[in-house]
């Protein structure tokens, strides 16, 4: 770990935009954050994608690490804070899954519709999607994270977060305009 006056000039010279500062600090911090966030989570896949979240919202707000007094502390809270929100989010899929079977086999009693047919359906309503919206949901769709959808397409990762909230909140809506309005709870759970 870094001692608090070598952190400082690393904070100082990171709200400068200097990316060696910034590759110095997460050498320094990434394997510690590891431990304790698989320690949490007990998978590397999560852990990593908590880590990299973790690193970009301090990049994206830079200028503000100068006038933090205690780094160490202030990188483990928002280490923590990430890591319960995302065994948060896990916990809120695995109940979104368990209701979308729970519904599926309801509806396939009552109506059964070929699971061809609602790829269609979703195919179509991702095609009538904005530009960049499109390009956002596919690219999460192949499990980037978004981080990396941001880099391939130029954009912040808020901008990311944004766009896929927008395709989702569009695909909900021209599938609610369709004749199928079982498959929009499905995909209203589920995303």
């Amino acid at each position: 770990m870094l001692h608090p006056l070598k952190d400082t000039g690393i904070l100082a010279a990171i709200a400068q935009h200097d990316e060696r500062a910034f590759n110095s600090l997460f050498v320094e911090y990434h394997q510690q954050m590891g431990h304790f966030v698989f320690s949490v989570t007990r998978s590397k896949e999560l852990t990593e994608e908590i880590i990299q979240d973790v690193f970009v919202k301090l990049w994206e707000n830079r200028l503000q690490l100068p006038s933090i007094k205690n780094f160490p502390a202030y990188l483990f809270i928002i280490t923590r804070n990430h890591t319960l929100n995302a065994i948060r989010k896990q916990v809120q899929i695995k109940e979104k899954e368990a209701a979308i079977a729970e519904h599926y086999e309801l509806s396939t009693e009552k109506e059964p519709v070929a699971e061809d047919n609602l790829y269609a359906i979703l195919d179509s309503a991702v095609d009538q999607l904005p530009l960049q919206q499109k390009k956002v949901y596919l690219l999460r769709q192949q499990g980037l994270k978004n981080a990396d959808v941001a880099y391939r397409l130029d954009l912040s990762v808020n901008s990311v977060k944004k766009y896929q909230q927008w395709a989702t909140q569009t695909i909900v809506k021209l599938i609610k305009a369709g004749p199928f309005t079982g498959i929009v709870f499905l995909f209203s759970t589920f995303f």
